[in-house]
């Protein structure tokens, strides 16, 4: 029940952070799809993400290209999944890092799959090498915004979460010496 609850927050929180005024592409979805995959069951890690655009793309409104964005999603949550197997065992900076570079390769796959996108659909630049290359030098501004976006909510998602087991684990401590 709790891992629903958790989901359902996290659903709701990122839809929300769509449909209020931000940054294009500063939005908390990647971050949510690779802490699903860390600290919840895995289908949580596919669900979440989906289920958020989802949601939030029923008042935005559904655009050609969606499935690449889906996609790439689909994408970090494996990366998510590739994450959890390392930092299960992990610590500290050691564990930091591996959060921070699949943080950043997130970022990366999810720039390089939708921009490919667009180059494929054909509308908006020439289906050669130049018209590829210019779709991704366009779509750098936008990878600042993502980059960014993953970098905070990443942090602020896996720094709560931990600073609350922290603070659990030590109160429960506390309690086991009391009542001894």
């Amino acid at each position: 029940m709790t891992n629903f609850i958790i989901a359902a927050v996290l659903i709701l929180f990122a839809a929300f952070s769509r449909l209020i005024p931000h940054p294009m592409n500063f939005a908390p979805v990647a971050a949510i799809a690779l802490f699903a995959a860390v600290y919840m069951d895995k289908k949580y890690a596919f669900i979440l993400p989906i289920a958020a655009m989802l949601l939030s793309d029923i008042f935005i409104g559904f655009y050609a290209g969606i499935e690449w964005v889906y996609g790439a999603f689909v994408l970090v949550a494996f990366i998510g999944l590739w994450l959890k197997k390392r930092v299960e065992s992990k610590q500290g900076l050691s564990k930091a890092g591996y959060i921070g570079g699949t943080t950043l390769v997130s970022s990366i796959v999810f720039f390089i799959v939708t921009n490919l996108g667009v180059w494929v659909s054909g509308m908006f630049y020439e289906m050669n090498l130049k018209g590829l290359v210019e779709c991704y030098t366009m779509a750098i501004p936008f990878f600042r915004n993502s980059l960014g976006g993953d970098l905070f909510y990443v942090t602020a998602m896996f720094g709560i979460y931990e600073l609350v087991i922290r603070l659990v684990r030590a109160t429960e401590l506390k309690e086991a010496k009391i009542r001894k």
